[in-house]
């Protein structure tokens, strides 16, 4: 495993598909959230939900590296393709845990807030509920599910805008509700980390159901 995930970012480093969502996510935190004031839950939303559109990008590029034929010797190499499969999700998720740091700590950077121990692990949950999420969707709009980049892109749209925009759905929608509704860090650690959990169940659904999608093609 610890091969495959070192093989992921040697590719994506080569390739440099890394790039546009981390340009996307660095601009999206440079509009959102430059002179920011007051209580930190709104500003930390803003960058969970910069996090979730790279996440699900990042994703989405990390798994469609290798073309066919590649991936088909990765996968002997590797002896099963759940681990190649593994290995991209790890990777994303490392990827992203380092985003978050630059997520959590440029707000307070650029603007004026009262920062509190709480405020900072509200905004980890949120970050990491968002990166599960965001990686969820990106997984199963990858290219094992759809074979052209097209289709996987339109899927992973309108996933992305369902998920945001429907009312109370968790675990993304909801906890913008909650952190847009409330300023008081301390309260929404729970629901928040409710989310959080509902989102890494997400994540492992939506990889097991592409695992069984792609090897009933292969």
């Amino acid at each position: 495993m610890i091969a495959l995930i070192r093989y992921t970012f040697a590719t994506a480093l080569h390739t440099q598909r890394y790039l546009a969502p981390v340009l996307l996510f660095a601009g999206l935190m440079a509009v959102l959230t430059v002179n920011g004031s007051g209580p930190l839950p709104p500003a930390y939303a803003s960058s969970a939900g910069a996090l979730f559109i790279c996440s699900t990008w990042l994703t989405v590029a990390l798994m469609s590296l290798d073309d066919a034929a590649q991936r088909a010797i990765t996968v002997v190499a590797a002896g099963r393709s759940l681990s190649v499969l593994l290995a991209a999700v790890a990777t994303t998720l490392l990827s992203c845990l380092v985003l978050m740091v630059f997520g959590l700590f440029f707000p307070l950077w650029t603007g004026s807030y009262d920062v509190q121990p709480v405020d900072l692990l509200l905004g980890v949950e949120a970050q990491l509920t968002c990166a599960l999420a965001g990686t969820a969707i990106g997984v199963l709009c990858s290219r094992p599910v759809f074979r052209r980049q097209g289709y996987a892109l339109v899927a992973a749209l309108v996933l992305v805008v369902v998920t945001v925009f429907t009312k109370n759905l968790p675990p993304v929608n909801r906890l913008f509700q909650l952190m847009a509704t409330s300023s008081d860090s301390g309260e929404l650690l729970a629901p928040a980390g409710r989310m959080l959990a509902v989102s890494a169940v997400v994540l492992a659904a939506f990889t097991a159901l592409t695992q069984y999608v792609a090897t009933r093609k292969d």
